[in-house]
């Protein structure tokens, strides 16, 4: 029964850490102004 309760908690504390890091690593979402270059610019 120990057993039990020792993998619960531990499952437990395993996936609040992983939705903490999740959470904290969410990207802003916001984008460049500038738009990606798929050519090589013209030399002068």
């Amino acid at each position: 029964m120990r057993a039990l309760i020792a993998a619960a908690v531990g499952l437990a504390a395993a996936f609040a850490l992983v939705l903490t890091v999740t959470t904290l690593a969410r990207p802003s979402g916001g984008t460049s102004p500038e738009p990606l270059l798929t050519t090589v610019p013209a030399h002068p």
